[in-house]
């Protein structure tokens, strides 16, 4: 049984990745600058960690727990800034200096192997902890939502490469935009378990709220896939 909910939960980390590098059409990645990348993923969960687990009582101690205001910032900047700022350290001072960063959608490929090694982590706690039911949603939401955070992060992280003009800004911008739809999604997710908030609106109209931030994300993503998947073929049919 064990053995089943990890396989589950691993699964579809490792099965994003894999087909994120297949649309690597060029110039493939050095396979161990992926698996340091997805190792560094793994790794970005300790300062999230200690970042939730620090502020945590802050946060309880600065709002009224069943307020919108405590969500905004429990969902935002609790949750989603410390997961999508640790995994954007270890793609800018990692995968962002390699050699082999040498097209616009490597960007992407690096920024979704992060995530996907900070997404299988998480994933193999919470369904080892809760299931199979568990497990199945999550491979078809929370696992490729965070895909989708990692694409538009690296799209961005792509532009900043070739950019020396406002490198800084597009890294920003890339972060910003996963931090805005990360926190989004679980935002809608968060208000399910207020009950001053379900007396008045239905959980499947927040659940639903979830999935048009989650729609909207992977449309960026697929979007920015495409956009840089021409970038690259540009760069490399006129190095």
């Amino acid at each position: 049984m064990v053995l089943s909910l990890l396989a589950l939960a691993l699964a579809p980390g490792l099965a994003i990745a894999f087909f994120i590098y297949s649309r690597d059409k060029y110039d493939r990645e050095p396979l161990r600058n992926l698996v340091i990348s997805f190792m560094l993923g793994v790794a970005s969960t300790i300062p999230a960690i200690i970042f939730q687990t620090k502020f945590q009582p802050l946060l309880d101690a600065s709002f009224s727990p069943y307020s919108i205001s405590y969500y905004v910032v429990f969902a935002f900047v609790l949750v989603a800034f410390s997961e999508e700022g640790s995994k954007f350290l270890m793609l800018r001072f990692y995968a962002y200096r390699q050699p082999a960063f040498n097209e616009p959608f490597d960007g992407i490929i690096y920024s979704v192997m992060v995530s996907m090694g900070f997404a299988t982590f998480e994933n193999v706690w919470y369904v080892l902890e809760n299931g199979f039911a568990t497990g199945v949603l999550r491979m078809f939401l929370s696992v490729p939502a965070h895909a989708a955070f990692g694409v538009l992060m690296g799209f961005h992280a792509g532009l900043a490469k070739f950019d020396h003009h406002r490198p800084i800004l597009r890294l920003l911008t890339g972060l910003l935009l996963a931090i805005f739809f990360h926190g989004g999604f679980d935002f809608f997710l968060f208000l399910q378990k207020n009950p001053n908030v379900t007396r008045y609106v239905s959980t499947g109209i927040l659940a639903f709220g979830a999935i048009v931030c989650y729609w909207i994300a992977m449309r960026l993503a697929w979007r920015a896939i495409r956009i840089h998947q021409n970038l690259s073929k540009e760069v490399f049919e006129n190095p």
